[in-house]
């Protein structure tokens, strides 16, 4: 049943945000007791609530849609290089500079979803102990240390 997969998606972006259940149906702007009936599945919400839910939540209605079942899910490729090029509106500069970029950003995608390689650091030796220098006021000697001033108590009668 979809509308369970709604209800906890929506509870687990919740939960992600760090929002409680009151804070976001003030945002979405709507009550709390419906916001949680949606939550555990047992109401299944209009297009118009999902659409404020995402907007409280930062994330796309079309994404809440398809969790819904009012939207299928894209599965098409667009071409979006193929569609740069032929764009008749943009110089040949401009057309360059946002292949450029849409490349750069598939290449970050693209090492994200590699494994990350952990380095192990080489275990540090302890630094050498070098003498320092230091200036002390004759007649002081370093081990020496002030002992605490005694502290006057009040006795009561």
């Amino acid at each position: 049943m979809r509308v369970r997969e709604l209800g906890r998606f929506i509870r687990d972006q919740r939960g992600s945000a760090r929002l409680s259940l009151r804070k976001l149906s003030k945002l979405a702007g709507i009550s709390n007791p419906y916001l949680s009936q949606i939550e555990r599945g047992l109401r299944r919400p209009s297009a118009e609530i999902l659409q404020a839910i995402a907007k409280a939540l930062r994330i796309s209605a079309e994404t809440l849609y398809v969790k819904a079942g009012i939207l299928e899910e894209r599965t098409d490729a667009i071409d979006i290089p193929g569609s740069v090029r032929r764009d008749a509106s943009l110089t040949a500069k401009q057309k360059q500079i946002l292949l450029d970029l849409y490349q750069s950003f598939h290449a970050e995608g693209v090492a994200a979803k590699r494994p990350k390689v952990r380095k192990v650091a080489a275990a540090k030796r302890p630094a050498a102990r070098t003498k320092k220098s230091t200036s002390r006021p004759a007649g002081r000697s370093t081990t020496a240390r002030k002992t605490p001033a005694r502290r006057r108590t009040r006795r009561n009668a």
